[in-house]
């Protein structure tokens, strides 16, 4: 499976981030996931006003979590 990884962080509390994921199928996977992420996340924002995306990335799933 690949993964879209994205951290959001709230608008009032910048410093306040979590980590998040959507999953894709492996067939085409990564490819999917950088032509479909960008759609996906403003999806996911439409339906979290009070969030932002710091960052995102396509992975393999199960990869380590964000650096800090």
């Amino acid at each position: 499976m690949i993964e879209l990884f994205f951290v959001t962080c709230l608008l009032s509390e910048p410093e306040s981030c979590q980590d998040h994921s959507l999953l894709f199928e492996e067939q085409n996977g990564l490819f999917t996931c950088m032509l479909l992420g960008q759609n996906e996340l403003a999806r996911w924002v439409e339906t979290h006003p009070r969030e932002r995306v710091r960052e995102w990335k396509c992975r393999r799933a199960g990869e380590a979590g964000r650096k800090t």
